[in-house]
């Protein structure tokens, strides 16, 4: 008789219906409640709402510097749809598109990753140079330049 729920519930599939862990079924409850007086869903909204943009204002201000600037961009889009339902079509789009580009590299060949790899590293260190050059005034290429024609 669980056998067949069992395997219904292994893989790929089945993990995406699981049922939901007891703090997360706790903070949904609690939300509910709050959600039921009509001042609790306004101080919900603009609780969530300031604090989603506090993260998505850090997260767009750390993109242009090395780290994950993207990243908490997508966590406070991510705070912002626990009340709204535009941030969460627009994060469901995010996921989508990035599962289907994670996708889309782990199906090429070796080389492909390869080469697609060593862009990444080769924007990542641009970044950072042009990073610490703007914001900190230190010319690294200029310095290591400078180091190899004296030495």
């Amino acid at each position: 008789m669980n056998g067949g729920a069992e395997r219904e519930g292994s893989g790929a599939a089945g993990s995406a219906r699981r049922e939901p862990s007891r703090w997360r079924r706790r903070i949904s409850t609690t939300l509910a409640l709050i959600r039921a007086n009509p001042t609790g869903r306004v101080a919900l909204k603009i609780i969530f709402g300031a604090l989603g943009a506090i993260v998505v204002c850090v997260g767009i201000v750390l993109i242009p510097l090395p780290g994950p600037g993207w990243l908490i961009v997508i966590a406070g889009l991510g705070i912002w749809a626990v009340e709204f339902h535009w941030a969460k079509r627009l994060l469901a789009f995010t996921r989508r598109h990035v599962y289907g580009w994670a996708a889309w590299v782990k199906r090429q060949s070796l080389g492909v990753r390869f080469v697609l790899g060593s862009v990444g590293i080769v924007f990542v260190g641009a970044v950072a140079l042009f990073s610490i050059k703007h914001s900190l005034g230190i010319d690294v290429i200029a310095g290591v330049l400078h180091y190899f024609a004296t030495h």
